[in-house]
């Protein structure tokens, strides 16, 4: 067996097919819209070639660069929000009663598609019977806002609903990197007669630090192309006030018909991505490596 696997045309052999799968999936993508966006195309007639014309408009467009504003605001609340999910991930490491109850609760938004999310607070942001309208009401608030419809805070609204979407996915990978410390330590530093606090401060979160790397990553990612609840809540709207990247790039395709500026489009937001994954890496390299 050996021999066999340390023959080079064997493991070529076995890596040829994932190979051709990624090479069809993943890069002949890339390389696709790189080249529509080098065309003026309506996604039906002919391509006209029209060089770096797409892009140069793009780095002009003020509608697509306050769709990446709004984008990268996005990213900052998700990485701002991270920090609530550890330390409810914290708590519900601990040993409290209830915990396993929470941990479903928190599950609970994974369980539904995005257009079911955007639904729900859609009926909640109901300026007239939604229950946030009802409550202010209730309370006696004479200035009832339009949560989706105001410009200065349909952004922010829709944030809190991508934040709670999104909630119990990284809960859960902070409670599991958590239950994967040995408790030896944790019992250890009770001995020696370290608080909670400094538990959480100098023990859990330095062993779990290279997990909480990636999801900073995974939030700029994914907020930097995040698309569907926002489209789905306000298109956009109003007046471009919650436009992303991703919603920018969709109306382009397949409003105006436009697909060679959308093409180029995302493989700006692409690149952007790269170049931003790879500054986290660079920011957050270590040459440190706890084990335990």
């Amino acid at each position: 067996m050996d021999k066999v696997m340390g023959d080079k045309k064997v493991i070529a052999l076995y890596v040829l097919p994932a190979l051709i799968v990624i090479m069809t999936l993943v890069y002949s993508p890339i390389v696709m819209t790189g080249y529509y966006g080098l065309m003026k195309w309506d996604g039906i007639g002919n391509m006209e070639f029209i060089g770096l014309n797409n892009y140069i408009r793009l780095l002009s467009d003020p509608l697509f660069w306050n769709s990446v504003y709004h984008s990268f605001l996005l990213a900052i609340f998700s990485v701002i929000s991270l920090m609530g999910y550890l330390t409810i991930a914290l708590v519900l490491s601990g040993k409290i009663k209830g915990a396993s109850i929470f941990r479903k609760l928190y599950l609970v938004p994974m369980l539904l598609s995005s257009v079911a999310i955007a639904q729900l607070w859609m009926r909640i942001y109901h300026p007239t019977n939604g229950i946030l309208n009802s409550l202010l009401s209730f309370l006696g608030s004479d200035n009832i806002p339009l949560w989706l419809a105001d410009q200065k805070i349909v952004l922010y609204s829709v944030f809190i609903a991508i934040i709670w979407q999104y909630a119990g996915f990284y809960i859960l990978i902070y409670y599991a990197a958590l239950k994967n410390i040995p408790e030896s330590l944790i019992e250890a530093a009770r001995i020696d007669g370290a608080s909670p606090w400094q538990i959480a401060y100098k023990i859990k979160i330095p062993l779990i630090l290279n997990v909480i790397k990636v999801t900073v990553v995974l939030a700029v990612v994914g907020s930097l192309k995040y698309f569907d609840l926002i489209y789905v809540m306000t298109y956009g709207g109003p007046d471009g006030a919650s436009e992303v990247i991703a919603s920018y790039m969709y109306k382009q395709a397949f409003r105006s018909y436009n697909f060679g500026y959308a093409s180029a489009i995302g493989f700006f937001l692409l690149l952007i991505c790269l170049v931003i994954t790879w500054l986290i890496r660079r920011l957050t390299a270590s040459d440190e490596e706890i084990q335990y």
